[in-house]
């Protein structure tokens, strides 16, 4: 039974069943004890009638006749009665049997006193270990409604009880869990939102400065051209920088629905790239794709593309002119790994863990285009579809992003 899975209820089960023996020993006992009472109760009023017929001259066999007759008769009845020695007789009036039931009572009193004590202790203990684990529950849990999780209920025991404990401490550790969840949600928020006003800042006060040169010289063509040019690609950096972050702040709200389908990696490279060759060739590099068999990945076609784009993207950024970008894919039996390497200036040693960070960017790329948030991007949406993302670089010789995924078993 579960009941006694509890180890101090099968402790006070053993107790009250060794009391229930305690108590019918002595019962039996008590029984022997008026069984003898009786006994020499009846002898010593045998003895002294004996001993009053005898001194009377009373033939010993009459005696013994009378002592051991079973049956009586009206005449003798009568004459005990006439005597006052009936059933209606005040017990206080027979001193033998009085003093008979004086130690009956006594005797009776006496152990169901002792055994009432032993086992009301037994009980109060049993209730006192129960109160104690009671008050510590409640101390604990009101340390976990003001928050304090450092504290735990006991569990070092089975039983329902413990179980109950345990259910809460379960409880205490989802509370906590959320707890910290939420306090990382709101440090989060407070540095993205500092983030986004800094990355925010650079292109509004550039707008700004353009806006009063191209108002100052509004009858210089070239003046105004220039700017206005300008003006443009600070818009359209804005509009990079506010895309990404919703696509991201979708991601993490779970609000995206990846729609997984089977497609050619090839095509999914191809697309990947689209708009990015054209930027290759204008700067003086190249995006080459391996010439390897067809292969297909189960993946979100639009989504991906993006994921792929984002890394050749920030390859080029760190390319110089004359560099190469190669992309190509390999299947294993469990994995089908999408590469993309380049020979620029790569990744400091100390930067490579955090790269996938948002808005993080390197000491060494300062000077770099970008607000860091593109590989961000990249990490949320591979692995929101069970992917892995991983990078490998060696300063001033290049790096390799790898995308794997799990094929199809």
């Amino acid at each position: 039974m579960k009941l006694f899975s509890d180890k101090q209820v099968r402790h006070l089960g053993v107790f009250l069943l060794f009391s229930s023996l305690l108590i019918f020993l002595s019962g039996m006992g008590l029984d022997a004890i008026r069984v003898k009472s009786v006994q020499h109760l009846f002898l010593s009023h045998d003895q002294a009638m004996a001993t009053s017929l005898l001194e009377q001259g009373v033939a010993p066999e009459v005696i013994a006749q009378a002592l051991t007759r079973k049956t009586s008769s009206p005449e003798g009845t009568a004459l005990l009665a006439a005597i006052g020695l009936s059933e209606q007789t005040a017990i206080r009036f027979l001193p033998r049997v009085d003093e008979y039931q004086r130690g009956s009572r006594y005797a009776v009193l006496l152990t169901a006193t002792i055994l009432s004590l032993f086992i009301c202790g037994g009980v109060l203990l049993f209730l006192l270990r129960r109160d104690g684990l009671y008050q510590q529950a409640t101390k604990v849990i009101t340390r976990y409604t003001e928050g304090d999780f450092s504290c735990r209920l006991p569990q070092m025991s089975e039983g329902a009880l413990y179980r109950l404990f345990a259910s809460v401490d379960q409880l205490a550790t989802n509370l906590q869990s959320k707890n910290d969840a939420e306090h990382k949600a709101k440090v989060f928020l407070k540095h993205t939102l500092s983030d986004i006003s800094h990355q925010l800042k650079t292109p509004l006060a550039a707008l700004t400065l353009y806006h009063d040169i191209i108002a100052d010289e509004p009858d210089n063509r070239d003046t105004v051209t220039e700017y206005t040019n300008k003006t443009g690609l600070a818009l359209k950096r804005m509009d990079h920088l506010i895309a990404s972050l919703l696509k991201i702040t979708r991601l993490d709200a779970g609000n995206v629905v990846f729609e997984k389908e089977r497609c050619p990696v090839s095509a999914l490279i191809e697309q990947a790239i689209h708009e990015l060759t054209t930027r290759a060739a204008n700067e003086g590099k190249e995006i080459r794709i391996a010439a390897l068999p067809e292969e297909a990945i189960l993946c979100d076609r639009q989504w991906t593309s993006e994921a792929i784009g984002n890394i050749v993207k920030n390859t080029l950024d760190y390319t110089e002119s004359g560099g190469t970008v190669d992309i190509s894919w390999k299947r294993t039996p469990a994995m089908l790994r999408i590469c993309i390497a380049d020979n620029g200036v790569g990744i400091a040693p100390e930067d490579v863990h955090h790269i996938f960070k948002r808005f993080y960017r390197s000491q060494h790329s300062l000077d770099t285009q970008g607000v860091g948030l593109g590989l961000s991007l990249t990490k949320s949406i591979i692995e929101g579809q069970g992917g892995i993302v991983s990078v490998q670089s060696t300063l001033h010789e290049g790096t390799a992003f790898t995308l794997s995924f799990l094929t199809e078993m």
